[in-house]
């Protein structure tokens, strides 16, 4: 069984309602069908009930089961501008401008989830990283010890030697171009949250560097360990070990030689890289080189789970994406 396929059972288990507010958009509605029939997930779509019954019959896709919001037309619209307005009143927000706002699926997809009338959002099939995330940064914001919205990709490598039977988490290749230290002790706690939240990993992190235990002297060596003192701060509880070369993260040998007696070093599941190329280039070359699946990027941070697509995705992208969201709104208190 795939690392997605665990995924997907798991959010069988506990469904949860995961809000589409791109809901007129061909492949979401398709996506829609699927996550329904494979019972995923209970999933709205928001948006005109014309166009999102065109798009349906369009592809032949029945829409039964599969509830419609259009925030136009919605009785609690007046609601959820007033509730936006509050949240926003300090900084000069008027109620005009709040129902402007909440016309725009994305900003009425997070009050909903605020108000508990979902668990999460799906959105980027057609609008970008920004304006899936903004909405959730003024509306959701972010959970208890949590800094900085950041992402994680799940590597599947072929080789099982590494991490768990193959699995490892990779943070942030997707988001935080040049994080500050405690911006990247935010990612780190976030990424083994997520390891334990999707996998039911017990994380062990490595906070990576060029530099192993002092083996070069830097001020982005600096940064590293800086970053790995604030997460022991944070998060007292969590196996973490800095700063580590990655062979010397992942390779049992390599660890003894360049940090013998450590607990993570040579066993890391969870890698946390020092920038944001850095985190890019690593993930690309070990799906390419090594074959491995990536998983993601899955969004983390936010109160509530909120995730971005590719504007490239298929249709098993987003049913795969509301499935992690799902995952991720079940561990949610």
């Amino acid at each position: 069984m795939s690392v997605l396929d665990t995924i997907k059972e798991k959010a069988k288990a506990d469904v949860k309602h995961i809000l589409l507010p791109e809901g007129s958009e061909e492949r979401t509605v398709q996506a829609a069908r699927i996550i329904t029939d494979q019972k995923i997930a209970k999933v709205t779509l928001l948006g005109d009930e014309n166009e999102i019954k065109a798009v349906a019959d369009k592809f032949g896709v029945c829409l039964c089961g599969i509830d419609i919001i259009n925030p136009l037309t919605d009785p609690d619209f007046e609601h959820y501008a007033n509730g936006f307005y509050e949240l926003r009143k300090a900084k000069g927000m008027t109620i005009e401008k709040a129902r402007e706002t909440m016309k725009n699926t994305l900003f009425y997809a997070c009050m909903m989830i605020k108000e508990g009338k979902a668990d999460g959002m799906v959105s980027g099939a057609i609008n970008t990283t920004g304006n899936t995330l903004r909405p959730g940064l003024q509306i959701i914001k972010m959970a208890k010890g949590i800094s900085t919205i950041s992402s994680c990709f799940i590597m599947e490598v072929p080789k099982k030697e590494y991490g768990d039977n193959g699995l490892m988490l990779f943070g942030d290749c997707a988001i935080n171009i040049n994080p500050n230290p405690d911006e990247l002790a935010s990612i780190a706690i976030a990424t083994a949250n997520t390891a334990k939240t999707l996998l039911g990993m017990e994380p062990r992190v490595a906070m990576l560097s060029f530099s192993t235990k002092g083996s070069a002297k830097h001020e982005h060596v600096d940064k590293v360990t800086d970053a790995l003192a604030k997460v022991k701060e944070l998060a007292p509880e969590l196996d973490v070990e800095g700063e580590l070369q990655a062979d010397a993260a992942m390779v049992p040998k390599v660890a003894a030689l360049k940090a013998p007696g450590s607990k993570v070093a040579g066993h890391a599941n969870v890698l946390i890289f020092p920038d944001l190329q850095s985190g890019n280039i690593g993930y690309k070359l070990v799906q390419r080189l090594a074959g491995a699946e990536a998983v993601g990027p899955v969004s983390q941070g936010f109160a509530k789970p909120i995730n971005d697509l590719s504007r490239g995705c298929s249709i098993e992208d987003i049913v795969s994406v509301v499935a992690i969201t799902a995952v991720q709104a079940q561990a949610i208190k």
